[in-house]
């Protein structure tokens, strides 16, 4: 069962506010206390994202922590997102898609051309979109607390695909299926630490889950007690 969860967070007292286009990536360190927003502007685009400590990024998001920890594949209100030591990152506080991917993984030249074809191996993807990510903030300022830490390959580990669709056939098989999001529904973080945020905005152009047509998301980002009022959620 999909249970919504509206915010009651304006985007008019955001600290914070970017909309990235499809293919692009971001980055940006979230505060602990902060809430973090993600929006899928048009439906069913797939936003990959990693986290990680911002104090000591080898200390980064893990999917099996994170699966373990709530005895459940997908991502929704209440999950806690685990590092690799075993913290808290970033806690779901609101959601109006009602679930997110663990599984899938960040799309690559290497993988397009083994799902879809050998002439596909040009096309940009997601791994790449985190490894120029990564070169960014190693070249601007490494970590705003580690400034030795080189980003790097190394670093791009298993992600989460807010808004993507990928169901567990009995078989232990995955599908990659059309999206259960929407225009304008989000998925709400509460950082639990100074948490840095990667993001590829995925360009997959050979997955039918975005119809062949990638799309913007929007970030914001709230101060802790920032002023909210019922209703501004979107459904």
């Amino acid at each position: 069962m999909i249970t919504l969860t509206e915010s009651p967070l304006q985007p008019s007292v955001a600290l914070y506010r970017k909309t990235i286009l499809a293919g692009d990536y971001w980055s940006h360190e979230i505060k602990a206390g902060q809430t973090f927003r993600i929006v899928d502007l048009e439906g069913n685009q797939a936003a990959d994202t990693l986290f990680y400590d911002a104090h000591d990024p080898a200390n980064r998001y893990s999917a099996s922590d994170t699966i373990r920890h709530q005895a459940a594949l997908y991502l929704s209100t209440g999950t806690r997102l685990m590092s690799t030591e075993g913290d808290a990152l970033l806690t779901i506080v609101a959601d109006t898609c009602g679930r997110h991917d663990t599984l899938g993984g960040a799309c690559s030249r290497e993988s397009n051309t083994m799902r879809y074809a050998h002439e596909k191996e040009h096309m940009h993807a997601c791994r790449d979109s985190f490894i120029r990510g990564a070169q960014e903030i190693t070249a601007t300022c490494g970590c705003a607390h580690h400034a030795e830490f080189d980003w790097g390959k190394r670093d791009i580990t298993c992600n989460i695909n807010f808004f993507m669709n990928v169901p567990v056939t009995p078989a232990g098989d995955l599908k990659f299926d059309d999206g259960v999001s929407g225009p304008g529904r989000y998925v709400e973080l509460r950082a639990e630490r100074d948490v840095i945020c990667l993001i590829s905005n995925c360009p997959q152009l050979n997955n039918p889950c975005n119809a062949y047509n990638p799309t913007p998301i929007e970030v914001l980002i709230w101060d802790a007690g920032s002023g909210a009022a019922a209703g501004c959620g979107r459904k």
